[in-house]
């Protein structure tokens, strides 16, 4: 049965926005203008004033964000700051379509009862605590995690369905009632995923390429086994913390989940067994879980595999073509996440990220290594405001900070490690910045400035554990 449909305040609008949600966009965009260019030309500002509109308008919110990001290629487009082809150019990327993939699975969840059966049958078994249901979901993302190189698919496409039917187990629903335990478990999974994505070389797209370009630029291999081993200590400290600080942050208003288990109990028997759509349902979606755990042999990317999945749930007709049609999140999201992937992608294309990194290097010129090799982590994980993509702020960012680092005289292992383990998380503080990120907010339990809050003292906290703990633990093993 699908849940209930819940008004949604990201995409709909009550009343005319105040007029301070529109002015701060626009201060934002005349305050970049005025700044020196600093040898760009005058479109290649201009796009950074865009940019930089665009970001502040989805925190401000005076339209939803699909409908901003509209405004924002459209304005772009008859400025001629990029081609109408340009401005189109996100809305193929297969990160973006491996997320409306991953809403249409969340709707066969919904609409077969799968989720549902099987969120009551860990509330029955490990729903003792809001905590423990956290701590279950990001155990769940670190055992899939070595073998599934698409934090996409593991967060958004696998555990974010399962998160929803918890949170709905316990009548929490977008709205009044997400802080129920919505909220809690929804960011939970999501910075736990980054926690995860950091830990191992396979964990995610953005760690491979890494060790391409240290290979590259240094001729030394990261191997898995050295990146498991240097990230092991700060990534399980991260993976005990970092729950309990969104706990904090978000408390959840149902503490005592004990009798939850009994009404799970319940709930469970008065379903029965399976029906046919329950088990295609999980016959496809064990299929799509198999094939993104064995990637790296077949060679089928995550998105294709997404697209297999749903076209089998059409064949048996477990989703509808209308239920793909009323599938507003995932449509939402194409335009907003495409939008914003198009606008990071020009910014990278202008050059204004090496520019940046430039910038950033002649900050720390003539520092003792680790102070600037600690200086330059801070400077990469704020940078990702600026992007949408792990994989773009890789490419864009990590081979001069990785020369700069060297220049300071930092070991190239050491260097090449943190800055890949920091291509994760430093995800933590926006709701764009990787793809689960446009999911797990799409489902409507935090409102933009929950998200941006709770990710900025998140990032505090991996600072804090990752630079002492982890230099402390790379020191023990050698890597300085």
């Amino acid at each position: 049965m699908p849940s209930p449909t819940v008004p949604d305040p990201r995409t709909t609008l009550t009343a005319p926005p105040a007029r301070w949600r529109w002015l701060a966009p626009l201060a934002v965009a005349a305050t970049i203008w005025l700044v020196p260019h600093a040898g760009f030309s005058p479109r290649v500002w201009g796009l950074l004033c865009l940019f930089g509109a665009t970001i502040c308008g989805l925190m401000t919110r005076p339209l939803p964000s699909g409908a901003l990001v509209i405004v924002a290629i459209t304005v772009g487009a008859l400025l001629r700051l990029f081609t109408i082809q340009d401005a189109l150019s996100g809305f193929g990327n297969v990160t973006v379509w491996l997320i409306v993939a991953a809403f249409l699975f969340a709707r066969g969840f919904a609409e077969t009862q799968l989720g549902e059966r099987i969120a009551y049958t860990i509330v029955r078994r490990i729903g003792g605590s809001p905590l423990r249901l956290g701590y279950s979901l990001v155990l769940a993302d670190l055992v899939m995690s070595p073998m599934t190189p698409s934090n996409t698919a593991r967060a958004g496409g696998v555990l974010c369905p399962i998160a929803q039917n918890v949170a709905r187990a316990f009548g929490s629903e977008p709205g009044p009632t997400a802080s129920r335990i919505g909220t809690f478990l929804m960011k939970t999974l999501y910075q736990g995923d980054l926690v995860v994505s950091a830990m191992f070389l396979t964990a995610t797209a953005p760690n491979p390429l890494v060790a391409e370009l240290t290979r590259q630029a240094s001729g030394i291999e990261v191997s898995w086994l050295m990146w498991a081993f240097a990230a092991s200590v700060p990534g399980a400290v991260g993976l005990l913390v970092v729950p309990y600080v969104v706990y904090r942050l978000c408390p959840p208003t149902v503490r005592d989940t004990r009798p939850a288990q009994a009404l799970a109990a319940e709930r469970l028997q008065s379903m029965g067994p399976m029906g046919r759509r329950e088990r295609v349902m999980l016959t496809v979606f064990s299929t799509v879980l198999l094939l993104w755990l064995s990637g790296e042999w077949h060679g089928a990317s995550p998105t294709t595999i997404a697209y297999l999945g749903l076209t089998l749930l059409l064949l048996t007709r477990v989703l509808s073509w209308q239920d793909i049609l009323e599938e507003r999140g995932a449509w939402d999201a194409l335009i907003w996440f495409g939008g914003l992937v198009m606008l990071a992608g020009q910014l990278d294309k202008a050059g204004l990220p090496r520019a940046f990194a430039g910038v950033a290097a002649g900050l720390v010129a003539g520092w003792p290594w680790w102070w600037g090799l600690a200086a330059l982590l801070v400077i990469y994980l704020y940078s990702h405001y600026a992007f949408a993509s792990l994989v773009a702020h890789v490419t864009a960012m990590f081979p001069a900070f990785f020369a700069v680092a060297i220049g300071l005289g930092a070991p190239p292992l050491l260097a090449a490690l943190t800055f890949g383990f920091f291509s994760s998380l430093n995800a933590a503080t926006t709701h764009y910045g990787t793809g689960p990120a446009p999911i797990l907010f799409g489902a409507g339990y935090l409102s933009h400035a929950q998200w941006w809050r709770v990710g900025f003292v998140v990032s505090l906290v991996h600072l804090a554990i990752w630079l002492p703990i982890g230099f402390l633990w790379w020191k023990a093993i050698g890597l300085w």
